[in-house]
């Protein structure tokens, strides 16, 4: 081999060594951000909403609900959700298990 042959296979070979080290490195931060997502867990907070009650309508039908979401107002018996509010005024509150 001539001396210019020797010197033109040399760039090859470091460039193919820095591809792959490159893709190694590439390789193993990607693996541990994937790896660092699976760790990070966000979960809402426990909400305390009492015992559950079931509260027997006049009209024969039932609502299973929580204690803390039924409130009292001037007489009145109101089911107070997240998003909507129902009168269940008339109804009789029933202290059971249900599933």
């Amino acid at each position: 081999m001539t001396r210019s042959e020797l010197n033109i296979e040399k760039p090859k070979s470091k460039f193919m060594l820095m591809t792959i080290v490159l893709l190694g490195f590439f390789a193993v931060f990607t693996a541990l951000y994937f790896y660092s997502q699976s760790l990070i867990t966000i979960e809402a907070p426990k909400k305390e909403l009492g015992e559950k009650i079931i509260i027997q309508l006049p009209s024969g039908k039932s609502v299973f609900t929580y204690e803390n979401l039924v409130v009292k107002e001037d007489g009145k018996l109101f089911y107070k959700g997240e998003r909507n509010t129902l009168d269940l005024t008339g109804g009789t509150i029933v202290y059971e298990e249900w599933e």
